[in-house]
């Protein structure tokens, strides 16, 4: 295992579609701020960010279906971005990235208004009290994502987490943010919607304890 983690390692420093700026906690803007459609995209289509991404299912499985638009999965684990990363090259998919980094950071990334949606799919939910900054949904996280979305920019969770969904719930409703839609279940809610219907190694893993999953999508 651990030998190939470090060729994944090696292998994703090759990749043009990967881009890492770890560990660095200083205020930074990265090369391709405010220009990633110009100088990578080479478009001027929406882009979508996944923030912890994991294995970059679900910004694959969006390029893929929507060619119209860009998508960037950004995760601290680089051997989990290798797959998705990988994917995208062997498939000559020119719609979606990577890049390596913490969620935290994503300002450093991105300048104001370059972003057209989040997706936050099955992150940690951190349940610990001492943790609940470091939730992607906490007023500190949503604050750095009004640093990139543009005005009203549209946010979606999905979780398996009840915890972490009734706390976002509640942070939503404290900073009056308009709900576009929820769901407790999407099965039940939205059978058969295409967004909806993408499953992430964790979703299948839940999904198997038959577990509902919970979704909402919400403006900024």
């Amino acid at each position: 295992m651990a030998k190939r983690k470090l060729k994944n390692f090696a292998e994703l420093e090759t990749f043009d579609n990967v881009f890492q700026q770890t560990f660095k906690k200083e205020n930074f803007d990265y090369l391709l701020k405010n220009s990633w459609n110009n100088n990578f995209f080479k478009n001027d289509h929406p882009i979508t960010l996944e923030l912890g991404c994991g294995k970059g299912e679900y910004s694959v499985a969006l390029a893929r279906k929507h060619s119209e638009k860009n998508y960037i999965g950004i995760d601290l684990k680089g051997n989990r971005i290798w797959r998705g990363a990988k994917t995208a090259m062997e498939e000559g998919m020119k719609n979606v990235a990577f890049i390596r980094t913490q969620i935290d950071r994503v300002f450093n990334f991105f300048a104001e208004g370059e972003v057209t949606e989040i997706w936050i799919t099955f992150p940690d939910p951190q349940p610990q009290k001492t943790r609940a900054s470091k939730r992607l949904t906490s007023p500190e996280f949503l604050d750095s994502y009004r640093k990139v979305l543009k005005k009203e920019g549209i946010v979606h969770l999905k979780t398996d987490s009840a915890f972490l969904f009734a706390y976002s719930l509640e942070v939503i409703q404290n900073q009056n943010l308009e709900v576009i839609r929820m769901s407790y279940d999407i099965d039940k809610d939205y059978p058969g919607e295409e967004i909806l219907e993408i499953r992430t190694y964790y979703e299948t893993k839940f999904r198997e304890t038959g577990v509902p999953i919970n979704y909402v999508c919400f403006k900024l």
